[in-house]
């Protein structure tokens, strides 16, 4: 009767709760012109659509709804003009690499998965491209 007594205790005081899971921020299919890829024909600029999935770790105590206290979708999105915007990349696992960075340069996100998708280059595919995991 007591280990119930204590099993009980320790369910309701918590000893026994799951883990909190990460949140995660997400940027679905945008879509923005890149200089990218190894082919001379490829200096102009074409269509990337790209996707990327923070986990964030998320503070159990705060509560406030101020953006200041989370990653911001906007300033990833930010970041990532950004970075095309510096010029030609060869490789689209250089980008997916560069924006995994920019994802994980905030000390509460703990993994990016980015996904890079050059548009209109194969006839035969919607796509082609690369997706990458990164975890700090």
């Amino acid at each position: 009767m007591e280990n119930r007594a204590w099993a009980a205790r320790s369910v309701v005081s918590g000893a026994f709760r799951e883990p909190v899971r990460p949140d995660r921020v997400l940027i679905k299919d945008l879509v923005l012109q890149a200089r990218i890829g190894i082919h001379p024909h490829e200096r102009a600029p074409k269509r990337v659509r790209l996707n990327n999935e923070v986990e964030v770790r998320r503070d159990v105590r705060r509560g406030a709804d101020q953006i200041a206290q989370d990653i911001s979708y906007e300033d990833l999105i930010a970041g990532i003009r950004a970075l095309i915007a510096e010029g030609h990349i060869n490789l689209v696992e250089t980008l997916a690499a560069r924006i995994a960075e920019i994802c994980l340069a905030d000390p509460r996100a703990l993994r990016a998965r980015v996904r890079v998708e050059k548009l209109d280059v194969e006839p035969d595919a919607e796509a082609v491209g690369v997706e990458i995991e990164r975890a700090r």
